[in-house]
């Protein structure tokens, strides 16, 4: 049969048991995990975070990251990791297993403090760099971490709360903190002891962006981590092996595999899917101060970007700008990809249009499942742009009916995923861990469907959550805040379509009698409570009460069809 008469699914199909067979790269076997049960994991993953960071040791003088006018050869990198690990482990006493967590924007700093805790077999916890002191704060408290290595900003916003803990604290760029960050990664160190580690010991806990009312730290072991970020490489060999063409070009240009890090590093989309995969291959990371699309253009063309991947709303920013259209800014692109949610269908189609033959892709994955699920780029992405991709070999995916029964190719259920780069629980939150993980499976909350060919398609929640620019917002968390004010007695949040962010953030509120309060406080109301992605776009102030059913439950359907000839 001709390769043209082969259908997309086939052609996937074929390369995946050719990469997964025994003696292959990708060969999959199953392991026994430690609670017993038996799952499949590629048998050439690594299986420490710390031998995914030394992978990088090869790249030697190699440039690895930018940010402004501070360029990092991988040896600079190296040499500072290492210079903090020995004194973190000889100094401060940090033993493996103990929690570091990590707060500021992305800089090289963040990549070095991160190193280093992993080096020694201590487990990093990157914060949410956006939160207010509450929120940052609510996540030192869930987790416990000895030691916090933070920027000034975030410093600035904390170190009232955090100076009433025994929590130390290491200032990155400034004179605050309790302990010295040029002393710690100075030159002339004496190296440090390499721990023995086990696959199934505690190696990260990431926090999710709060699809509840709060953020929840999600604990992952050593080959958890290992195993999504290999199968990183899985889903770029099966592209490749589908687009020989645009990877020839690719290659045509012997240019170092450079992208954009406009993605922050403490969500599983920037830390996995880039730094350390760029790490682990010698690719360079170009850290932004700030997202700021015109910026971020003349950035490609001075540093060669080879691929940007951000949020739906970063894309369509990039894409609309006049010097998109100019190949001295746009031309050494090799793609663009997606990630977060939102994505709206005639932002697929204008990067279609204007980036056709090239490795454009999409991927769906949690913190939960170390962002392993399904993914596609090139011609797989042309085939089927409006699915999340194709599904990986090392996680089992279900599409549940209400009873949990498994639905057939083409039904909508939720989502369930079960493998080995699952999540071992939400730190210090039993409850949740149970609810979300039942029998071995992660309930993801998502709807979804399955067609023929292998491909998935996410196509509602079922949560109350709102997906702005790949934030994910809380409804609940929001009206919470909105009804600390005194002039509210109602408050209904949801999403609304937004052509930029996917979804906005919409509140209709009820007054209470006499009273008179403007959307805009209540606007800055919210902004002095919580991070600004939360903030409402719109607010809709009424008299009369919001509709509910019989049971009391309010009917935001309704809400939303009452009040959408109030909204623009």
């Amino acid at each position: 049969m001709s390769d043209a008469l082969v259908s997309m699914g086939e052609k996937i199909r074929n390369i995946r048991a050719q990469l997964t067979s025994s003696g292959a790269p990708f060969e999959v076997q199953q392991v026994t995990l430690s609670d017993g049960r038996s799952v499949a994991a590629y048998r050439n993953a690594f299986e420490s975070l710390a031998q995914v960071i030394d992978a990088g040791r090869v790249h030697g003088a190699a440039e690895f990251m930018v940010y402004g006018e501070d360029r990092w050869t991988f040896d600079r990198f190296f040499a500072a990791a290492d210079a903090l690990a020995s004194r973190l482990q000889k100094q401060r006493g940090i033993k493996p297993g103990d929690r570091v967590a990590i707060a500021m924007r992305n800089r090289p700093e963040w990549a070095v403090a991160f190193a280093a805790t992993a080096l020694l077999g201590a487990v990093p916890v990157p914060l949410n760099s956006f939160g207010l002191s509450s929120e940052l704060m609510a996540n030192l408290e869930d987790t416990r971490p000895v030691m916090l290595i933070c920027d000034a900003d975030r410093h600035a916003r904390i170190s009232q709360a955090i100076a009433q803990t025994a929590i130390k604290t290491v200032v990155v760029d400034g004179e605050g903190g309790d302990i010295s960050w040029s002393e710690l990664t100075a030159g002339g160190h004496d190296g440090f002891v390499s721990p023995q580690l086990s696959a199934d010991e505690p190696a990260l806990i990431l926090f999710t962006s709060g699809a509840t009312s709060r953020a929840k730290g999600v604990e992952s072991t050593h080959r958890a981590v290992c195993q999504g970020i290999f199968n990183i490489d899985f889903i770029g060999a099966v592209a490749a092996m589908t687009s020989p063409d645009a990877i020839a070009a690719i290659m045509a240009r012997q240019l170092q595999p450079t992208t954009l890090s406009a993605v922050p590093l403490f969500h599983v989309s920037g830390l996995h899917a880039q730094l350390l995969v760029s790490l682990r291959h010698g690719r360079r990371l170009i850290f932004v101060y700030r997202w700021e699309p015109e910026k971020a253009i003349e950035l490609i063309r001075k540093e060669k970007v080879t691929q940007f991947s951000g949020a739906p709303s970063m894309v369509q920013q990039l894409i609309s700008l006049p010097l998109f259209q100019d190949p001295e800014y746009s031309g050494n692109l090799s793609g663009l990809g997606f990630g977060g949610g939102g994505l709206h269908p005639r932002l697929i189609d204008e990067v279609l249009g204007k980036f056709s033959g090239r490795m454009s892709g999409i991927g769906f994955g949690l913190t939960e499942s170390n962002g392993v699920c399904a993914g596609s780029s090139g011609l797989m992405f042309e085939a089927h742009p409006r699915s999340a991709g194709v599904l990986s070999p090392i996680i089992e995916v279900r599409i549940a009916d209400l009873d949990g029964s498994a639905l057939p190719i083409g039904e909508a259920g939720e989502i369930w995923l079960r493998g080995v780069t699952l999540m071992e629980r939400y730190c210090g939150d039993a409850e949740a861990t149970a609810k979300a993980m039942q029998g071995g499976w992660f309930h993801t909350g998502d709807i979804g469907v399955l067609d023929d060919e292998g491909f998935l398609t996410i196509v509602d929640r079922i949560k109350d959550v709102i997906n702005r620019s790949g934030e994910k917002i809380a409804a609940a968390e929001v009206e919470a805040c909105l009804l600390q004010h005194e002039a509210l007695e109602e408050a209904a949040v949801f999403s609304m379509p937004h052509e930029v962010t996917g979804e906005q953030v919409v509140a209709v509120v009820v007054e209470k009698p006499r009273s008179q309060v403007t959307p805009e406080a209540l606007r800055d109301f919210v902004a002095q409570r919580l991070a600004g992605y939360k903030v409402p776009n719109q607010i809709v102030v009424r008299h009369e009460p919001l509709p509910r059913n019989p049971a009391g439950k309010m009917l935001k359907a309704s809400i939303r069809k009452e009040c959408a000839h109030l909204l623009t």
